[in-house]
Order: structure tokens, then C-alpha cells, then sequence
């Protein structure tokens, strides 16, 4: 049962090209994530961001922020190492839709009015990966690897109390 639950989750149908979507992805959402929760390349902080979702309805502000920012660095970080990839893809898909529709979406699809176009891309980018996890050069795949040699020990004591 564990392994396969592993399976599902570690497994990948996304080749190497898994690989051309999560480091670019991962380093641009860690870096966004950074920003909102210490203020680095150009950041607010949480406490800066905090006002900020405050004061456009997602309340309480500094949780929204301190949530926001932890599923982009961390996720962005899972991403970009292919460790966890789908619940990481997941979850920063999650929260690029409420980016889409909190922040942007009355602003039209372009970034230059401060639109969604950004935020969707980086949301189908994201879905992509929850759909076919983290790759062939995926950290995953090490889990993937120690979760089936557990899953056959664990089958071959079962067998062999049986028996």
C-alpha cells in the first residue's frame, strides 16, 4: 500500500523535459517567495506584504503573506530540486490561482496593466508538473527508489510470515 502511494507520488511521465520546466520555475518562484518573506531582492518582508494582502481583503495579512511566501520558496525550492514535485507543483499552482483572481485578473490578461498573464503562466507551468511530476532528474526518483525497496522488504517478510 505505501509503495504504492509512493509510486503515485515520486513517479514521472515527464522525461527530461520535466527538467525545462522546473528550474526555471522553481528559481523564479523561490525568488518571489524570498521576497515576501524576508524582504530579499526587493521584497516587503512579512510584515511589508502582510499590509499589503491586508489591505486588498486577504486577511489576516501577515498569515496570507507568510503562507504565499512559504508555498513559493519552498515549493520553488521542491521544484527546482525535483524533491516532492507534484504536492510542490500543487500547491504553488493553488496559490498562483489565488494570485490570478485576488490580484490581477480585474486588470486584464497583460502585466503591463498588472494583469494575470504572469501568474497564469507560471500556474500552467505548475500544473504540468503536478500532472507529470518532477522528471527523469528528479530527486524524486530517489524516493521512488528507496519507497520500492521498502515496499519489497516489507512484501517478502509478509510472504515469508505467511509461509
Amino acid at each position: 500500500m505505501k509503495f504504492q502511494i509512493a509510486q503515485r507520488l515520486f513517479s514521472s511521465t515527464g522525461g527530461y523535459a520535466s527538467l525545462a520546466l522546473r528550474v526555471p520555475v522553481g528559481a523564479i518562484l523561490a525568488a518571489h517567495g524570498a521576497q515576501k518573506l524576508f524582504g530579499w531582492f526587493g521584497g516587503y518582508g512579512l510584515e511589508g506584504t502582510g499590509q499589503w494582502m491586508a489591505s486588498i481583503g486577504l486577511q489576516p495579512g501577515f498569515l496570507m503573506a507568510l503562507l504565499a511566501g512559504s508555498a513559493e520558496f519552498f515549493g520553488g525550492l521542491a521544484l527546482l530540486f525535483g524533491l516532492l514535485t507534484r504536492p510542490a507543483a500543487v500547491v504553488t499552482a493553488f496559490t498562483m490561482l489565488v494570485a490570478i483572481f485576488s490580484v490581477h485578473f480585474s486588470n486584464g490578461l497583460f502585466m503591463s496593466n498588472n494583469g494575470y498573464e504572469y501568474a497564469l503562466s507560471l500556474f500552467a507551468v505548475t500544473l504540468a508538473l503536478g500532472v507529470q511530476g518532477g522528471g527523469r532528474l528528479a530527486l524524486d526518483n530517489l524516493l521512488l527508489t528507496h519507497f520500492a525497496g521498502a515496499g519489497r522488504a516489507t512484501g517478502a517478510v509478509i510472504r515469508n510470515s505467511v509461509a
